[in-house]
């Protein structure tokens, strides 16, 4: 019996240890750019690969903002999320985020542009004409939806509360739809989701037109929670960066997803000090 004992000690000495950190289902965060349903079903090209590729449950959560989204990754309460750049630099001041894959696009690679938006009769032709009217945004810590409409006005040396009304709507859609029904003079969103809901028909073509186009913007990272095991870490970085279905790279126009680190985003460090320059409390609602 004694014997019998030890035998089994040593066997479980020799088993490998499960990896103390390593979850039993991926759990996914993604920002409420459109409503959680849409984000969701635009999603589950992505979920389904991923699912298959990792072998485990794969869930989708939708944060109820971008700041709830962030902090639920911080906390790691998420394993995963697809961050916007502003999001990802607003959280990791406050923890160690690790980006490890974005998309990249044909002709302009990893990025992509913001848009103002104007009604189709508006008589603005710049956005200095905007200057005394109200002006409709996304999720205040919406990279295309907040931050980059508002550095492009102020390049134009239009500051918030001073020279334009903002007004917050939280969502890309939710502004397409505010401007098209003449509920503000102009509103700023991320371009590849305003072209979109032109295509659905979720904004009538004739209703709205383009004012300006933005510089163009990083893209969004995958990031991981502080804290996951590395070797799962591998595992999910690996799948990602072999996604070659088609049906799962065409919800984020890629060709493929390719490596990401902490320095790609430094041109929207830029961008958000300009803002901050102007607007010292610009960060606070989203910290």
């Amino acid at each position: 019996m004694f014997k019998t004992l030890i035998g089994l000690f040593f066997c479980l000495l020799l088993m490998p240890a499960k990896a103390e950190n390593q979850p039993q289902k991926l759990v996914i965060g993604l920002l409420p750019g459109e409503s959680a349903p849409t984000v969701m079903r635009l999603n589950e090209p992505l979920r389904s690969f991923l699912e298959k590729q990792l072998n485990l449950p794969v869930e989708l959560v939708v944060g109820a903002n971008y700041a709830a989204t962030g902090e639920a990754l911080r906390f790691g309460r998420l394993d995963i999320a697809y961050l916007g750049p502003v999001t990802y630099i607003l959280q990791a001041k406050h923890a160690k985020l690790e980006p490890f894959a974005r998309p990249t696009h044909e002709k302009v690679g990893p990025t992509f542009q913001a848009v103002m938006i104007v009604p189709a009769d508006s008589q603005a032709a710049t956005l200095m004409d905007l200057k005394g009217q109200e002006i409709a945004f996304g999720d205040p810590a919406s990279t295309s939806g907040t931050w980059v409409p508002r550095y492009m006005l102020a390049e134009a040396d239009m500051v918030a509360e001073r020279d334009y009304q903002l007004r917050v709507l939280g969502a890309h859609d939710a502004v397409a739809l505010a401007v098209s029904h003449h509920k503000v003079a102009a509103g700023g969103l991320s371009m590849p989701i305003y072209q979109r809901l032109l295509k659905e028909g979720k904004i009538a073509a004739d209703s709205v037109r383009v004012l300006a186009e933005s510089p163009a913007i990083p893209e969004y990272m995958w990031t991981f929670r502080p804290g996951l095991e590395p070797a799962f870490k591998e595992k999910i970085r690996r799948a990602f960066l072999s996604v070659n279905d088609p049906e799962t790279l065409k919800v984020f126009r890629a060709l493929a997803f390719i490596p990401a680190e902490d320095g790609d985003v430094d041109q929207v460090r830029e961008w958000i000090d300009v803002i901050t320059g102007e607007s010292p409390d610009a960060t606070s609602i989203v910290k």
